[in-house]
């Protein structure tokens, strides 16, 4: 004879805590107190004529009965919030929540989404434009275009595709070629205004400045380019605007100037690239890989970076742009 369950708010805190091992954070994810949580623990352990813990002075740990109670309940807990879900993936299905950093949205996505929307009216798309890694559960998000190192770890519960390299070439207005003088080689750099992304500076293996010339074989510093002077932004679409006003040159990243160069707001005199050791990557929990509006984002955005042809708008001349 099954002995009654006891109740479901004393096994979520038990649960929560085992898998914490701290009252602490599983109180703040219950949103009760740690005494409130300590007192339903108690009254489990008081039901089920055992002790689940050994309270320690900074933590807690599983007695033999709690690890034989605890992988149960955690399964358990997880096919309710599965199955929850599943109810949430059916009223959510028109909505794709889609992060990405600010610059890709701003310079390329949200010139492009409407072909997305066009040929999937089905689907309603919301942005969450952000320089953080959002997480899918707590910020309700489906799929992500996030900026990570090449050999960034995987992580097992997510699929990772390679979009595309981050490299970087030198870009400015046309007009600023022809106010500044001649700017034949790389050297003529020393009398050109140059722009900063500074955020670049705040990831790793992000190119400068002073690594394009030093690839370009230009001394920096001292009777070389004066890498103190020049605007400093910390934005990659507001550093390309500038680009387009005249402001001066920007390392610029090429795939967020592709569109400008193309178009011929921007010209990259110089065929001399310099490469990050980073890249964009299309990112979704592997639960989500087969939602349809997740498959039909993949499939479009890869069709869109396959089609770019980035050589194609570096080393033009002054004169063609």
């Amino acid at each position: 004879m099954h002995r009654p369950l006891p109740p479901l708010n004393a096994l979520r805190a038990f649960e929560a805590a085992a898998r914490h091992l701290s009252l602490t954070k599983a109180a703040v994810e219950q949103h009760v107190t740690p005494g409130a949580l300590s007192h339903q623990i108690r009254g489990l352990e008081d039901a089920l004529g055992v002790e689940l813990f050994h309270r320690l002075p900074r933590s807690l740990a599983l007695t033999e009965a709690g690890r034989k109670l605890y992988p149960g309940l955690h399964a358990g807990f997880m096919q309710i919030r599965q199955a929850i879900d599943t109810l949430d993936e059916q009223a959510n299905e028109r909505v794709l929540v889609i992060s990405t950093p600010p610059g890709f949205t701003a310079k390329w996505l949200a010139p492009r989404l409407y072909r997305f929307l066009f040929a999937h009216p089905e689907i309603d798309a919301r942005i969450s434009s952000t320089l953080a890694l959002a997480t899918f559960d707590e910020d309700g998000i489906d799929v992500a275009i996030r900026n990570l190192p090449i050999d960034h770890p995987e992580d097992p519960g997510l699929v990772r595709e390679h979009l595309v390299d981050l490299v970087y070439v030198p870009a400015c207005s046309p007009r600023l070629l022809t106010q500044a003088g001649p700017i034949e080689t790389p050297d003529d750099l020393r009398h050109v205004p140059l722009i900063h992304d500074d955020m670049l500076a705040g990831r790793p293996l992000n190119p400068s400045w002073a690594d394009w010339l030093t690839a370009a074989g230009v001394p920096v510093g001292d009777g070389g380019v004066d890498l103190e002077r020049g605007l400093r932004l910390n934005s990659a679409d507001h550093a390309i605007d500038a680009a387009e006003e005249g402001a001066g040159m920007l390392l610029a990243l090429l795939v967020l100037a592709h569109d400008d160069l193309r178009s011929g707001r921007l010209v990259a005199p110089f065929t001399q690239t310099i490469h990050s050791g980073r890249a964009f990557y299309f990112v979704c929990p592997k639960t989500h890989r087969r939602r349809k509006n997740v498959v039909a984002f993949h499939d479009w955005i890869r069709a869109e970076i396959d089609a770019m042809d980035l050589k194609s708008v570096i080393g033009i001349a002054p004169e063609a742009s």
